[in-house]
C-alpha cells in the first residue's frame, strides 16, 4: 500500500470522527481521487472494523447509538422532510382514518392534510398532536384525533410503551405513516429504541396500507430494533432512488419505491 493511500484512509478517519458519517462524493472532491478509489477505501476501513459502508459513503461504528432528541432532529435535512411529507399526503382522503408515527419527517404531513375533510389521526408524538391542535383552534382541521398514552419520554415529546402497544392492539386504521432509523434491504427498516419499534410494528400490522417515511440518510442503516421486513410494508416514500444492488429484493417484496420530487 502506498503512503498516499495511507494518508488518505488516515483523513477519512479523521473526517468520520470528527463528523460522525463521511459522504462518497465529497472525498472524492477532497481527495483527489476517483469514485471506486474511494470505495476501495471504504471496504478496506470496514474489513478492519473502523466505519460502517452505507448508501452514498460511511458512518462511525458507533453512530447513532444514541437517538438525537427531537429539536436536533428537527432541523435535520428539513428540506427532503418536507419534500417526502408532501408527496405521502397525497396518498390521505377524505373519511379517512391514519396514524402518524413519531418522528420529523412524518410531523412535517399535518402542514399538508389539515385541509382533508373528516380525518381521524391517531398518534403518540406530542408535536404531531400539538400541531393539530394548533390548526383546529385556527379553524384549519375539522377532524378528530386519538392521541396514544402511556410513559411519555419528555426528551423525544412521544409516548411508547406497553401501555401504548395496548391501546394499538384495539385499533384499525386505513394508512399507516411509519418512521424509521434505518433501512436497508437484508433487514428491513429498524430503530434505536425498542419500545418505538414494538409500537410502529404494531401500526403496520393494524392497518390497510403502511407507507414509511424516510431521507436518503437512512438508506443503508440498521439500528438495533427491528421494526418490519420489507415484504411486510407498501411503499417507501423517500427523496432518492433505492440502490441498484436492492432491485431484485424489492421486487421479492412486492413493495414500491417512491422517489419523492
Amino acid at each position: 500500500m502506498s503512503l498516499n493511500s495511507i494518508d488518505r484512509k488516515k483523513e477519512i478517519l479523521e473526517l468520520l470522527d470528527a463528523k460522525g458519517k463521511v459522504n462518497t462524493k465529497e472525498l472524492v472532491k477532497k481527495l483527489e481521487v476517483s469514485s471506486e478509489t474511494i470505495r476501495r477505501y471504504l471496504e478496506e476501513l470496514e474489513s478492519e472494523n473502523k466505519l460502517k459502508k452505507v448508501y452514498g459513503g460511511a458512518v462511525k461504528i458507533n453512530y447513532g447509538v444514541i437517538e438525537p432528541e427531537h429539536i436536533k432532529r428537527n432541523s435535520t435535512n428539513l428540506e427532503k422532510k418536507q419534500s417526502i411529507a408532501k408527496y405521502a399526503a397525497k396518498f390521505v382522503n377524505d373519511n379517512e382514518s391514519i396514524v402518524i408515527d413519531e418522528g420529523t419527517t412524518n410531523l412535517q404531513i399535518v402542514d399538508y392534510i389539515v385541509s382533508v375533510k373528516n380525518l381521524k389521526v391517531i398518534t403518540s408524538s406530542y408535536p404531531v398532536l400539538s400541531k393539530l391542535i394548533s390548526y383546529e383552534n385556527q379553524g384549519i382541521f375539522d377532524g378528530e384525533v386519538i392521541f396514544i398514552g402511556g410513559k411519555v419520554n419528555l426528551k423525544h415529546q412521544r409516548t411508547a410503551c406497553q401501555m401504548s402497544i395496548d391501546a394499538m392492539k384495539n385499533l384499525y386504521v386505513d394508512k399507516a405513516f411509519i418512521s424509521s432509523e434505518g433501512v436497508i434491504d437484508s433487514f428491513g427498516i429498524s430503530s434505536i429504541d425498542q419500545n418505538k419499534a414494538l409500537l410502529s410494528k404494531e401500526y403496520i400490522r393494524n392497518s390497510k396500507e403502511s407507507f414509511v417515511l424516510c431521507d436518503s440518510s437512512k438508506i443503508g442503516i440498521v439500528s438495533m430494533y427491528k421494526i418490519a421486513d420489507l415484504n411486510e410494508l407498501d411503499f417507501v416514500i423517500c427523496d432518492a432512488e433505492p440502490p441498484s444492488e436492492w432491485k431484485d429484493k424489492l421486487n421479492e417484496s412486492n413493495i414500491t419505491w417512491i422517489e419523492a420530487k
